[in-house]
């Protein structure tokens, strides 16, 4: 009989502790917002609060604003997800097909070359002649602003000499521009639609400079709110803020991953 090795196993158990250590460090400051947030009477030098408050919709729903917050997010990072999306995949066609695409793709990483926050204050005074500082419309044309730039950098792999050669062979067979797109480009841009729709998604989710500096404070996002209660020293309402502001990004990790994956 073949005696076990030793070593593996020692190797094993080894890579299992550190495993183990990775996650618990992973997954420490999450039960800690778990806590501040369904924490009641949690004062020092107590090491765990003296009663649970489990109430999520009363907390929801007796802050004020969170929940007001929280589907304001989701409206505005959906509807810049959306338009720099289905944007982004259209413009990327035109600038890698254009006899100019380096000077257009220049353009479209303009934007990252300052800081959203930078840029933001760059172009704040044309905001306010437009009348769009202080107001919902003009978070929402900052943050595209980024997130369309990113776009057609994502999509300008997609359209190459190979994608030219299908719309050729059907055009060829009789389809109109319209059903090209339909029938052809959009099934094959499924997985990197879906892709740039979650990246540019968190993008929005997570923007705070830019959305400050835009809105004056009038439009509270999520993660504007979180600043709020920070400021407020409210460490319940923070910790709960903060663990919604998490939940989008959990949702698509398991998608990101998959579809990334496909493309690495």
């Amino acid at each position: 009989m073949p005696r076990p090795d030793r070593h593996a196993e020692s190797g094993n158990v080894l890579r299992r502790l550190v495993v183990l250590l990775a996650a618990m460090l992973c997954l420490a400051p999450v039960a800690y917002l778990l806590l501040l947030s369904f924490a009641d009477r949690w004062a020092f030098p107590d090491l765990l609060p003296r009663g649970w408050r489990f109430d999520l919709q009363g907390a929801l729903s007796g802050s004020g604003v969170l929940l007001e917050s929280v589907l304001l997010s989701l409206g505005i990072s959906s509807l810049v997800a959306f338009v720099s999306t289905l944007g982004g995949f259209i413009a990327a066609r035109y600038v890698a097909y254009h006899r100019r695409r380096r000077a257009l793709l220049f353009l479209a990483y303009l934007p990252f070359v300052m800081s959203p926050v930078i840029l933001g204050a760059c172009i704040h005074y044309l905001y306010i002649r437009l009348a769009l500082a202080g107001t919902m419309a003009g978070v929402i044309l900052a943050q595209t602003i980024f997130a369309f730039g990113f776009g057609i950098i994502f999509f300008m792999s997609f359209w190459n000499n190979e994608r030219r050669a299908q719309e050729q062979a059907a055009m060829l067979l009789g389809a109109r521009p319209w059903q090209r797109m339909r029938r052809v480009l959009l099934p094959m841009a499924r997985d990197l639609l879906l892709v740039c729709f979650l990246q540019t998604f968190l993008f929005s989710w997570f923007q705070y400079g830019l959305t400050v500096l835009i809105s004056g404070g009038t439009v509270r996002t999520l993660a504007v709110l979180v600043y709020v209660y920070i400021g407020e020293a409210n460490t319940r309402y923070a910790a709960l803020s903060s663990l919604l502001l998490l939940v989008p990004p959990v949702i698509f990790l398991w998608a990101n991953k998959r579809f990334v994956v496909r493309y690495m």
